[in-house]
């Protein structure tokens, strides 16, 4: 499977940016991170300053994974399929949150072990649960192209309808263990280092998911220098569409917030299966999860929030998501130091001799 080469945001553009911010009525810097991340949406519009996010689109991919019924969550498997319902109503956290932010969200039925909601919802449904792979591959080799191709889509159909950022949300029981596997292998990581405790496990439950993701790795090896294998053999339905969706995002040159463990996860496959794919994507936060901050140092991406925050649906971008409009509008609001009349610090006493 391939996609088309990603291209990177417009180095001009982030130089003029950063000229920008140096020239704004403030100490050079003061901003702190601010600023980096102004300068990157520029890069990524191609137009500084850049304009405010008008269409912020958040998707949340769902799905069931067959190793849920190993013991490895604190919650049953049909928490998936009531909390689908509960996002399409509008009642859940990402709900809420993506609200604050002005960002619309859409929920989309992958892999539930469950019949759709409604026809929009399970449009692009591979099957009912992922296989349960601590001993049996997640997806056929029709699914998981099949998956990988929904997530491509998905963010064709957002970008074709104006979406001018994008977020990847996840809604499943059970894949923050599929998730520490593709990130494991992907990092060459024991599984004692990169299992977590997920939705609040106990001790029990933290060596069922360990073991899970041991037996995991193991059947992963041959398949471990092939992104699309890896999503076929450990990964899942859902998973397969998040890391076509963040590599189409990138492809389409268009901003990327990633959210918690399973969506990061999602994106080392990404950047393997479209390299350079990174460069249009921003860590929306830290989560407490040993995956997520592997996968996050391996993709070089620094949080933009640690708020210990691990609820995922997409909700740690959200919240990230209002600090990078308060970016966008630093740098596109304030005046600089020649139009409000202020002086710099380059124009003391003896400037114009310099």
């Amino acid at each position: 499977m391939k996609f088309p080469p990603v291209l990177p945001p417009d180095a001009g553009t982030a130089a003029a940016a950063r000229a920008r911010q140096d020239a704004l009525t403030k100490p050079r810097g003061a901003l702190g991170r601010l600023e980096d991340l102004s300068v990157w949406v520029a890069a990524c519009q191609g137009r500084c300053p850049p304009r405010q996010f008008e269409r912020s689109r958040i998707v949340v991919f769902a799905g069931d994974h067959g190793v849920a019924r190993c013991g490895v969550s604190a919650y049953p498997p049909q928490v998936t399929a009531q909390m689908v319902a509960t996002i399409d109503a509008g009642g859940a956290a990402i709900n809420a949150l993506a609200g604050a932010a002005d960002a619309t969200v859409r929920v989309v039925d992958l892999a539930v072990d469950a019949d759709p909601l409604s026809k929009h919802i399970g449009a692009y449904k591979i099957r009912r649960s992922s296989g349960n792979i601590a001993k049996e591959d997640a997806l056929t080799d029709d699914e998981v192209v099949g998956a990988v191709e929904a997530g491509r889509r998905i963010a064709d159909e957002e970008v074709d309808t104006g979406a001018d950022l994008l977020i990847a949300g996840d809604m499943g029981i059970g894949n923050t263990t599929a998730a520490a596997v593709l990130v494991a292998s992907l990092t060459d990581t024991e599984p004692v280092a990169v299992v977590g405790r997920g939705t609040g496990i106990d001790d029990a439950g933290w060596a069922r998911k360990t073991a899970a993701v041991r037996d995991a790795l193991f059947r992963a090896q041959s398949v471990r220098p092939d992104p699309v294998g890896l999503l076929r053999c450990c990964g899942g339905a859902d998973l397969a569409a998040m890391a076509g969706f963040c590599a189409q995002a990138a492809v389409r040159r268009t901003p990327l917030l990633l959210d918690g463990t399973a969506v990061t996860a999602a994106g080392l496959v990404a950047e393997r299966l479209a390299p350079g794919a990174r460069q249009w994507w921003q860590a929306g936060h830290r989560s407490p999860e040993p995956a997520h901050q592997l996968a996050l140092a391996a993709l070089q991406l620094d949080p933009i929030l640690d708020l210990r925050m691990r609820v995922g649906e997409g909700t740690g971008a959200a919240v990230a998501l209002l600090v990078l409009r308060a970016a966008v509008t630093a740098l596109s609001s304030m005046a600089t130091f020649s139009s409000a009349g202020v002086s710099n610090r380059d124009d003391g006493p003896g400037a114009e001799s310099r």
